[in-house]
């Protein structure tokens, strides 16, 4: 059927705007948005119609077909009224074999945490584009400065020779928001990346070049909310495709913020609904992901980027603030797709238990029979104890026994390997300022956060000394442009020669370490023994039955004598080790004396 060009430019929309043959969810639900489009009958030229779902909008129709058998190639979406016909063509792809068995990110990787708008700009003449509201202007903190993904794609060299093998972006999709739109979490359109960061096919050459180098590319998603200039909200399909508040200005009501209430048993559905259904900002409008259209839709859109850019894994933006039984079928939805998939959720709460209720498979979501699917969380108590316990002396809930407490809970977890452990990310003050840019303290950090069980994450600029006080001076302070990024910086820290002496300690530590984590499989994978902390000295092991590392972590100002014969249980009568950070070498049969506010990595021989 040939479409009538006239009558086709009443479509404005069709979304997914393509998809493939061989899901494992044979159903696609299509949408199609024009002018009272929902007056026409609806066929298809091929494939099984399931059904035509109409909203109070007449200018949507949802689509549902069945695609089961269908081979690759193009059909037509045919619409009919009384006295008007014409179809538009609608494509199915062939899907590459290796799409379901796509490996996400794991304990194996180190994951790399950037804001693009601050990282790099690899291409001037798309910082300001036409139809965006916000211009650039890199004298204003909370403005675009004009990072993008060529300039990610220019730094790749910077990230192989670090050592990351995974990098996760925050937001690279349209935020069309007039103000603070660098920041990407008010998305006015889930199909199309901001032209002022790049294009959809830009954003797969990332990946593409990212896997040339096996590396990862991690995208992060928001489900919770959509940017208040989402076309969709400009014009709403039905009034419950969000939450509208009739007694809030304009339908914003501010989300209460007390995540507990989902799981709280004595919660009243008051309280739980102003967390679940209040807006995150004022500009963040909170989707109702109990409507079957609006979730469906957000599957297929999450499944669309993972197909067509070959993504490796999504972080999840304010998980537990979503519906939850809906952000749980979205979940097993992806996870039934690609059964080796990751998605990591941001359930930012202070107790190990709050956290372990929303990983797949937890002990404490079953006593409310409640599955998230959700593979990984974050180790925000972690986090929590990192920012005080460096400072402290050790007393009996101080010090280095912070750490030992926060994985002395990990029987809460159905997966501890499956928790993301970080240091910094981009809603916090630096970790660099905490500690006034104090390279031990730095040091013992990150021997931490890369031995520990887990999957390590790190912010970008950290690992050049990079600092930054949200409390006192807010988020642009904390998500400052990487020095080297734009053409007139005058300093170049992703280069050797363009980093000070401060810059490159901080480099070259953290540099030493991730190389070296790349090949050792105690680390990705080993069993975790751990030791009560003795005069602010933490010692643990990471061990399989042919590889073993002993972890010292001294925090005690003074130095320290390590007396081998009390870690037998780890050592189990080795007789000599490696410390991979000073390269001696280290001999069991006597004591050795370790230097105040500094770490060991010993590979046991």
């Amino acid at each position: 059927m040939i479409a009538n060009l006239l009558l086709y430019s009443q479509i404005k929309r069709v979304e997914p705007p393509f998809w493939w043959t061989g899901m494992h969810d044979t159903t696609l639900q299509i949408l199609c948005y024009g002018e009272s489009i929902a007056d026409y009958q609806v066929a298809l030229s091929k494939g099984k119609l399931l059904k035509v779902d109409r909203t109070n909008n007449p200018n949507y129709v949802f689509i549902l077909m069945d695609t089961k058998g269908m081979q690759s190639g193009k059909f037509y979406i045919q619409f009919k009224s009384d006295d008007k016909q014409f179809g538009i063509p609608y494509e199915l792809k062939k899907r590459k074999k290796y799409a379901a068995q796509r490996k996400g990110f794991d304990a194996s990787d180190v994951i790399y945490l950037l804001m693009p708008d601050r990282f790099a700009n690899g291409n001037r003449a798309n910082d300001n584009m036409p139809g965006m509201a916000e211009k650039a202007n890199r004298k204003f903190a909370g403005g675009r400065h004009g990072g993008d993904i060529e300039g990610i794609i220019q730094h790749l060299d910077y990230l192989q020779d670090l050592g990351v093998t995974a990098l996760w972006s925050t937001p690279l999709l349209e935020d069309n928001e007039p103000a603070y739109s660098y920041h990407g979490y008010a998305i006015s359109d889930l199909y199309r990346i901001d032209p002022r960061y790049g294009t959809n096919t830009g954003y797969k050459r990332l990946a593409d070049a990212l896997h040339k180098r096996k590396m990862k590319l991690i995208m992060d998603y928001v489900t919770n909310h959509w940017g208040s200039k989402h076309w969709m909200i400009q014009d709403l399909p039905d009034k419950d495709f969000i939450h509208y508040w009739q007694d809030g200005q304009n339908g914003f009501k501010r989300s209460n913020y007390r995540m507990t209430t989902q799981f709280d048993t004595h919660a009243t559905r008051k309280d739980a609904e102003a967390c679940m259904n209040g807006w995150f900002d004022t500009t963040m409008p909170d989707m109702n992901q109990a409507n079957p259209l609006l979730l469906k839709y957000m599957i297929q859109n999450a499944i669309w980027w993972i197909e067509y850019a070959g993504l490796d894994g999504l972080r999840v933006d304010t998980y537990s603030y979503n519906n939850k039984n809906a952000i749980a079928r979205w979940t097993k939805a992806i996870m039934d797709e690609y059964p080796d998939f990751n998605i990591v959720g941001e359930v930012w709460m202070h107790n190990q238990a709050q956290i372990a209720y929303w990983q797949k498979n937890s002990k404490i979501g079953a006593i409310e029979h409640y599955n998230s699917h959700l593979p990984t969380v974050m180790d925000f108590t972690l986090h929590d104890a990192i920012i005080t316990m460096f400072k402290e002396k050790q007393t009996w809930k101080q010090g280095m026994i912070r750490a030992y407490d926060n994985f002395a809970n990990d029987f809460l977890y159905s997966n501890p390997m499956n928790i993301l452990v970080f240091a910094g990310n981009h809603d916090i003050t630096r970790i660099n300022t905490y500690y006034h840019q104090n390279i031990k303290t730095y040091k013992l950090i990150m021997t931490l956060i890369l031995t520990v069980r887990g999957i390590p994450q790190l912010y970008y600029g950290d690992e050049i000394g990079m600092t930054g006080n949200k409390e006192l001076n807010g988020d642009g302070d904390i998500r400052k442009d990487f020095p080297g990024g734009w053409a007139s910086d005058t300093q170049n820290a992703f280069l050797p020669e363009g980093r000070t002496k401060e810059q490159t300690a901080y480099f070259e530590f953290t540099r030493k370490i991730l190389q070296w984590r790349k090949s050792s499989q105690a680390i990705h994978s080993g069993t975790f023994l751990h030791y009560v902390p003795v005069n602010n000295m933490y010692v643990y092991f990471r061990m399989l039955p042919y590889e073993k590392v002993m972890v010292v972590i001294n925090n005690n100002t003074d130095a320290q004598m390590i007396h081998w014969n009390n870690y037998q249980e780890g050592l189990q009568n080795a007789l000599q080790g490696k410390d991979i950070i000073s390269d001696k070498d280290i001999h069991f049969d006597k004591d050795y004396k370790i230097s105040g506010k500094t770490s060991m990595i010993i590979e046991i021989k």
